[in-house]
């Protein structure tokens, strides 16, 4: 399974997880894994890589960025830093 970690979740927010959960009589985790499944998996849509695929050729067409992954481990990497 994979896992995700959220940073700079507002307080608010974990707050209002914490009561969430806690009234479904589950974990924090396991109410944001059931908050997340249900709206994810609410959408019919079934995003493939090929309709992916289509959707940025549509949206680039000849003009597709290049270099994508380094400036985003770059952007990735500067965040940490500050944080």
């Amino acid at each position: 399974m994979a896992v995700l970690n959220i940073r700079n979740l507002p307080e608010e927010v974990h707050a209002q997880l914490r009561i969430r959960a806690a009234m479904a009589g589950r974990s924090m985790e396991a109410e944001a894994r059931h908050i997340l499944t249900v709206t994810v998996m609410e959408d019919e849509t079934i995003i493939s890589a090929e309709s992916l695929q289509q959707w940025v050729d549509a949206l680039y067409a000849d003009r597709k960025p290049t270099n994508v992954v380094d400036e985003l481990i770059a952007e990735r990497r500067l965040e940490a830093q500050n944080e």
